[in-house]
């Protein structure tokens, strides 16, 4: 049944890396009404063993910063476990949600971790620019590794003079979450259309329920998932090449093109009654959880916008929700015909800032079909290494997600993932500000675009 997953990546491969060369026109693929997918099992392959250190790595530490907590966090450590058995090294790990501010600071203080969890392609640009990065080509085989990994995954994490980082794993975005039980009882059906997705929101403020939960809060981080809203509505309403233009700052934060994205979502957003909790429980409630009111009896809202991971956060809160039976998902229906409904993805992305063998030897077990099927198997992520077996998969609700991609005309990644960190901040202060002052919508664009045209070449 998983199969497809190994052709969704390389769907990704090819529709990726046309706007990072900016050379290819969209690919098509011919769309089903609902994604169907009958999966012969793949061939084993063999893959290699963890390659075995220059030194004994007993006690040595590694040093890992990232922003995961809870059971994202677990889950994470679970991967490392083998490798620490194994090794006799220790992972030692920070979590923060300031991740951006946080690797600044210790870069700039001469004591960088020995690997972090960059927030993007973008920051680790940065930081590979500025020769912060070890060239993790000069150690990885790169012959096995082009062949475990799609172009995408490749191309996102490579500068003209070498390798600066490897995704471990892939989220799939432009997802909106909701109860079949709650929605078959109150008689709504899944909507289409962007105009029907706010008809059904309008029917169930009607009906004296909440629409949406929307959770903004993530510490340091706190706003980017509104930026998610603003880039699936920006590829459907201004399209995949304008979307390109846009995170490269070819055209202005104060376009006609970026103001409609965040108008449209603010007819939601904005909206007291539209949102759990009104605007003040948007801006408060955590991410994450803000999700779990979608399962409560009765349900506290009935639609939640987020990626593929968050079904890891629904497994933490309700252990026994059953996954395509008490929650699913559909896909984020188009808002302008003409761009249809692409599909966003982003992945999380490892750089090593200082060359150690241990941090070595723990990036070579992070990018191997064996770590990876150990974060897949605990649900949420589809791997980015080809070779995890399609048994690891434990979730239909990863199934339809690769379904949905296949049918998606048009993917790209996450752009404020591929924006620079000082702008990728200003997008999320600009979330925030926006949601606590609709008003000031001139003066937050504006902002931003003061930010983007200072840090811009």
């Amino acid at each position: 049944m998983f199969r497809q997953f190994h052709t969704v990546l390389a769907i990704v491969g090819l529709v990726v890396a046309m706007f990072v060369t900016s050379c290819a026109p969209d690919v098509n693929f011919e769309p089903t009404a609902t994604p169907d997918i009958e999966v012969e099992e793949p061939e084993s392959i063999e893959t290699p063993d963890l390659p075995e250190p220059d030194e004994d790595l007993t006690g040595h530490i590694v040093n890992v910063i990232a922003v995961w907590a809870g059971g994202e966090l677990q889950a994470f450590r679970e991967m490392v476990r083998p490798w620490e058995e194994r090794t006799g090294a220790t992972m030692s790990y920070e979590g923060t949600r300031d991740i951006n501010a946080v690797l600044t600071e210790r870069v700039e203080a001469n004591n960088p971790p020995d690997i972090a969890g960059l927030p993007g392609p973008g920051q680790m640009r940065t930081f590979a620019e500025a020769g912060e990065l070890v060239d993790l080509s000069t150690f990885i085989d790169m012959e096995q590794f082009e062949q475990n990994y799609t172009d995408t995954w490749i191309e996102l994490a490579t500068l003209e003079n070498g390798l600066y980082g490897v995704f471990s794993k892939a989220s799939i975005k432009s997802l909106i979450w909701y109860s079949p039980p709650a929605f078959d009882e109150a008689g709504y059906e899944i909507p289409e259309t962007w105009d029907e997705m706010l008809a059904l929101s309008e029917q169930m403020m009607n009906d004296g329920n909440t629409p949406w939960c929307i959770g903004l809060e993530s510490g340091a981080a706190s706003g980017w998932p509104g930026t998610d809203w603003i880039e699936d509505i920006m590829l459907r309403t201004a399209g995949p090449e304008m979307y390109d233009a846009w995170w490269q700052h070819e055209i202005s934060w104060t376009s006609d093109e970026v103001r409609h994205a965040w108008e449209l979502w603010g007819e939601i957003v904005t909206n007291e009654e539209m949102v759990y909790g009104g605007t003040t429980g948007v801006l408060a409630n955590d991410f994450g959880a803000s999700v779990y009111p979608l399962l409560e009896e009765p349900p506290g809202c009935y639609m939640h916008r987020q990626a593929t991971f968050i079904s890891g956060f629904i497994q933490e809160g309700f252990p026994d929700a059953v996954a395509g039976e008490d929650y699913d998902f559909f896909q984020f229906p188009p808002v302008d015909e003409e761009h249809g409904a692409p599909m966003m993805v982003a992945g999380d992305l490892f750089g090593m800032f200082n060359d150690t063998p241990a941090s070595r030897s723990l990036i070579q077990w992070l990018i191997s079909a064996e770590a990876q099927q150990i974060g897949v198997e605990l649900g949420g992520y589809v791997a980015t290494n080809e070779q995890v077996p399609s048994t690891a998969y434990p979730s239909p609700t990863l199934a339809q997600a690769a379904g949905l991609m296949i049918e998606a005309e048009t993917v790209r990644f996450d752009a404020s993932d591929l924006m620079p960190s000082a702008v990728n901040n200003a997008f999320w202060d600009g979330i925030l500000r926006y949601v606590e002052n609709p008003g000031e919508l001139d003066q937050v664009l504006q902002n931003i675009e003061q930010v983007a045209e200072e840090t811009y070449d």
